[in-house]
């Protein structure tokens, strides 16, 4: 009998974490931070326009993808990082509003970062002992010089992160490897691009960052970390952890075994992955967006809601998996979802086959799309 033949390297992202993965517990709310989450929903639910001070053509009404971005947890991340000041965590908000359509954000495409992750310089792939997703830095596969599509990949895959979180997950987790390239002389970061990074990260992306793991740092990249520690918040600084046992953070399974000392076999190719990290994102987006839509765009939502945990929505809407979002039931109270947001949630999840989301076969999804698209 011929032995057996080692199964092939994934190259693909994992789309879940492992069954005994458990989001970080949150605390309750006390009174008083209620009271300053409704004050400050109140005055979001009041925001109309962006106003974009360097780029003034840019400002406008603003857009339902915006008004969902605005969720209850959302609005939660910025209360904390402000030592939970209505008016700061407001006047940043906007900040972040008119930072994200200056910068344009929401316009980077697949196609525009492809060039910048053809070496799989950054990988998304499996979730934490939390349930976090795991986003891989290597700087050793640098494969272009410094240039703002640089950070803009950074940004883009970020934001490809969030589009995985399972329910319950509002972190990442940032495993970082700083083996050296065997190509490029020179793969170490500048000064001023650490600093807009940081800059970014903690303006626009407040209690996003779960645990930063940090493997092979030499003692260059030690002084560097030295260097911008001034610059990190002493929470942030809490979050990272050098060169330790990571598989006491990451299960094995879905830990990287190229260097982290995981059981995962992952090999990056790029036409494989690249495409199917987009329709996965895509798939997640486009799930949340119905799910937003069905429940009456409701500023605040939950984003429990939104990833699918619970189907009950902050309005009391109940969404209807079974029939792929196609009827609900809402309160009385609070009014029925359009029927321009149903069908927009009829469009959106049959025509993307949310296997996952509904029970059954592939074949009984792609049934109970066809049925509502024909309702």
């Amino acid at each position: 009998m011929s032995a057996q033949s080692p199964a092939a390297p994934r190259k693909t992202p994992l789309e879940a974490p492992t069954a005994d993965s458990r989001p970080a517990s949150k605390p309750e709310l006390t009174e008083d931070l209620k009271s300053k989450y409704e004050a400050l929903l109140g005055r979001v639910k009041g925001f109309s326009e962006v106003t974009c001070a360097k780029e003034k053509r840019k400002s406008g009404p603003l857009t339902d993808r915006e008004r969902s971005w605005l969720t209850r947890e959302c609005l939660l991340r910025y209360l904390r990082a402000t030592k939970w000041s209505v008016d700061e965590s407001a006047k940043r908000l906007l900040s972040t509003l008119a930072w994200r359509r200056e910068y344009g954000l929401d316009d980077f495409t697949a196609e525009y970062i492809s060039p910048e992750q053809e070496t799989g310089k950054q990988i998304i792939a499996g979730f934490d002992r939390h349930g976090r997703p795991c986003q891989y830095l290597n700087p050793g596969r640098q494969n272009t010089d410094a240039s703002p599509r640089q950070i803009h990949h950074l940004f883009y895959m970020v934001e490809r992160v969030t589009d995985m979180m399972p329910p319950g997950v509002e972190t990442l987790s940032l495993l970082i490897n700083f083996k050296p390239s065997k190509q490029r002389q020179n793969t170490s970061v500048p000064v001023s691009t650490a600093r807009e990074v940081l800059h970014i990260l903690q303006n626009h992306y407040p209690e996003r960052l779960g645990k930063a793991l940090i493997i092979n740092v030499p003692w260059l990249v030690s002084g560097f970390f030295k260097m911008v520690q001034p610059f990190i918040d002493p929470v942030t600084r809490q979050k990272l952890k050098f060169n330790e046992d990571m598989k006491q953070y990451v299960p094995p399974e879905q830990l990287w075994s190229a260097d982290w000392g995981g059981d995962m076999d992952f090999e990056y190719d790029h036409d494989v992955y690249w495409s199917a990290l987009h329709d996965m994102c895509q798939k997640s987006r486009e799930q949340r967006a119905g799910r937003w839509a069905a429940a009456g765009k409701e500023v605040g939502e939950s984003e429990e809601y939104l990833a699918g945990g619970t189907a009950v929505s902050v309005t009391g809407f109940k969404y209807d998996e079974a029939s792929h979002g196609a009827a609900g039931s809402k309160p009385a109270e609070t009014g029925a979802a359009s029927d321009t947001d149903v069908d927009v949630v009829e469009e959106k999840l049959a025509a993307t086959k949310l296997d996952e989301a509904v029970a059954g076969s592939n074949k009984d999804a792609r049934e109970a799309a066809a049925a509502a698209n024909a309702a």
